[in-house]
């Protein structure tokens, strides 16, 4: 198999880019990098520590003071901050509400950028975001750019949050949310969300995660090989 090959998947907020990103590198033997997490630990980091986000010395000095790695359990990806784990603490409203507003912070982009790409070096990899085919992966092989209707992906949000037994949130306050959200990600002056030229628009308000996963396999075997 050829090595150094890289899928891109970008696209919205609850589209279920990190489902698709997880069982296709399962699928593939592919690691599998969560970007998104990476931007989340980080904005938990800056709410305990009660970083200032219009200072920008403040912001460098605190990602001196960062260290995330990944660990992987059934293709599941695990993120820790400064040796803790907070894999879940990550996907609670408090972040999910200043996320977008951490991401668009340029010191920040740039520090995470540099560890994606060194994550990315002398391996076949699967890695989910915003700008991972625009900004840190321009030359993937493979590019998916991710959609579904907003109060589908809504619906799926509030479930994921129930599952996970947060009951303190509404529906309503979820797409309110990824409204906010997808404004934030496609307005920002850094790496804005936007689909590149040559990414696959992959559209699954009406298909399941089987469906999405063939199609997905369609586009990237031929690229295995090549």
């Amino acid at each position: 198999m050829r090595k150094n090959v890289v899928v891109a998947i970008d696209g919205y907020s609850s589209c279920g880019k990190s489902t698709l990103a997880k069982a296709l590198a399962k699928k593939l033997g592919f690691i599998y990098i969560d970007s998104g997490a990476m931007y989340r630990a980080v904005t938990l980091y800056f709410i305990r520590n009660q970083v200032d986000m219009t200072d920008q010395s403040a912001i460098a000095d605190a990602l001196q003071h960062i260290e995330l790695n990944f660990h992987s359990r059934d293709y599941q990806s695990h993120i820790t901050l400064n040796g803790e784990e907070v894999s879940d603490e990550i996907r609670l409203m408090p972040v999910s509400e200043n996320v977008s507003e951490v991401s668009a912070i340029k010191l920040v982009r740039v520090e995470m950028v540099k560890q994606q790409q060194r994550m990315g070096k002398s391996k076949n990899i699967v890695m989910d975001g915003r700008d991972i085919g625009t900004a840190v992966f321009e030359d993937a092989q493979v590019k998916f750019f991710m959609t579904a209707d907003p109060k589908i992906r809504a619906e799926r949000r509030f479930k994921e949050l129930e599952r996970k037994g947060n009951n303190q949130v509404t529906l309503e306050e979820v797409f309110e949310n990824l409204a906010h959200r997808d404004y934030a990600d496609t307005t920002r002056k850094e790496s804005p969300l936007i689909r590149a030229e040559d990414a696959i628009i992959l559209d699954n308000t009406d298909i399941t995660e089987q469906e999405q996963l063939d199609f997905a396999l369609d586009k990237v075997t031929p690229f295995l090989h090549a």
